[in-house]
């Protein structure tokens, strides 16, 4: 594609980012990056290290979250089975597998920091869904700033406040600390208080930093990028957040401040930095996060049940 991102932007998107949800159009499903073959062909090349397989419920089910491998199957083979049901496939830092789509996003944070001032990110990274359409991402929340790009299919989003109830701070610690986004606690009177946005191909979601989401497929495969960000302040936060998830769960200890600056904030930075290179962490993550299945090569859309390990 050439030519502008954005191509409806107006005065009040640059005084709404990042402090309200709002809706923007785009180009970049116009990209031939975004091609059925050519994500094809990017499953078929995507290092282990930098994918998630997650199978959900259905909606209105209870709650199912496991995480698998795609295993041999071709990049066709993959897009097959999710379309079956059930499936999303998250494949992070895109961007550094395929430099076609990190000079999009690059052209993209241009463009936004041209039209909103003082936004400055030098950190930024995009990841590829793709998802069966009748699946759900629950509600979670992120700690880096987030966007939303809609490629292919349809889905309905909700954006709620990122204040409490609906998000506290030891909510924000559990997830750097765990590096799972999804255990947010959810009753579903919090729908009355959310932002509802139903995306189409063309359109991107924007909202403010740590603001808690969910999503539900409308009934078709999709295809979405994810963008997050930060700056130093927002690096600072994440340093904080972990530090304090440590102090918590690791010690028993309730943390009293969550300074960005100042005395706490180097001996929490320090702490982090030296428990990080430790077991203890490792353990926690992988024993929340175990791969415990593998897609199916011979019946599409079903899965193989891994071993439990040891």
């Amino acid at each position: 594609m050439t030519g502008r991102i954005f191509n409806q932007w107006d005065e009040t998107h640059s005084e709404l980012w990042s402090h309200q949800p709002i809706r923007l159009q785009h180009e970049m499903h116009k990209s031939e990056a975004f091609s059925m073959d050519d994500i094809a062909r990017l499953i078929e090349t995507f290092p282990r290290e930098q994918y998630s397989l997650v199978k959900t419920g259905a909606r209105g089910s209870s709650r199912v979250w496991r995480e698998g491998e795609i295993g041999d199957l071709s990049g066709r083979e993959v897009i097959e089975a999710i379309s079956r049901g059930g499936l999303w496939l998250n494949m992070r830092d895109v961007g550094s597998v395929d430099s076609r789509y990190r000079k999009l996003i690059n052209r993209m944070f241009e463009e936004i920091a041209a039209k909103v001032p003082g936004f400055v990110v030098p950190n930024h990274q995009a990841g590829i869904l793709v998802s069966s359409p009748d699946a759900q991402v629950y509600y979670h929340a992120d700690l880096p700033g987030q966007g939303l790009i809609q490629i292919a299919g349809r889905k309905r989003v909700y954006v709620y406040p990122n204040t409490a109830p609906f998000i506290r701070p030891e909510h924000l610690e559990d997830i750097a600390l765990f590096d799972v986004e999804v255990d947010l606690p959810y009753a579903p009177w919090y729908d009355a208080h959310a932002h509802v946005f139903d995306l189409e191909p063309g359109q991107m979601l924007n909202w403010p930093l740590n603001a808690p989401h969910r999503v539900e497929n409308l009934g078709t495969v999709n295809i979405s990028m994810t963008v997050s960000y930060g700056n130093d302040e927002i690096r600072r936060a994440q340093i904080v957040h972990l530090a304090n998830g440590m102090l918590r769960h690791r010690f028993g200890y309730t943390p009293k401040t969550r300074n960005l600056y100042g005395p706490s904030y180097f001996a929490k930075g320090a702490m982090q930095k030296f428990l990080r290179r430790g077991k203890w962490l490792k353990r926690e993550r992988n024993a929340r996060r175990p791969i415990d299945f593998r897609l199916d090569a011979a019946e599409p859309g079903k899965i193989i049940d891994l071993p439990k390990a040891a």
